[in-house]
């Protein structure tokens, strides 16, 4: 399969949150099947939908992968599970969560496995568009008539996206820490 460049949002809430998002970005990277090509600034944000809960690390990572969206979103649930991740409240605290935010100009809609793409709620959250604007700005998402730039000016709750550091470092020298 030719290879598709993707879009991932991360966030961490638990934990030691700006490990979270570099060991996930790393463990996407040791994928044969996945090259990050480059990745948003971290930003911390106040929780969405459930509020009562630490705030969020959140960024977004440019990829090449020749995995099918089916296959990508195997992946990225995989490395949640291995990192630690629970079943849980919906929108509540979390190690790490990986959402697939775009797959080239695809739009995906399955209801087994669970994934749509664009994600459904990408255009209404602060904390995808604001590190998404970051790295592609001029992108119109499948299914939008506006680029990533303009939906971000038009998202509510943009002023509580605050940075907080350089992009997660993704160390290829095959540890695991």
């Amino acid at each position: 399969m030719e290879a598709v460049t993707a879009y991932l949002g991360l966030g961490a809430n638990l934990g030691e949150r700006e490990v979270q998002l570099a060991r996930a970005a790393r463990l996407l990277a040791e994928s044969p099947a996945v090259q990050i090509s480059r990745s948003s600034s971290i930003y911390q944000t106040a929780p969405w939908g459930y509020l009562e809960q630490p705030d969020f690390l959140n960024g977004v990572l440019e990829i090449e992968t020749t995995l099918d969206p089916v296959r990508l979103l195997e992946l990225t649930q995989g490395i949640e599970r291995l990192i630690g991740r629970q079943p849980g409240i919906r929108f509540g605290p979390r190690l790490i969560d990986i959402d697939i935010l775009l797959y080239g100009e695809q739009s995906v809609r399955l209801e087994e496995p669970d994934l749509q793409i664009p994600h459904p709620r990408m255009h209404l959250r602060a904390f995808v568009l604001v590190p998404l604007a970051e790295l592609a700005p001029a992108l119109i998402p499948p299914n939008f008539t506006a680029t990533v730039k303009e939906l971000r000016a038009g998202v509510d709750g943009k002023e509580g996206v605050t940075p907080w550091g350089p992009p997660p470092t993704v160390a290829t020298d095959g540890s695991s820490g």
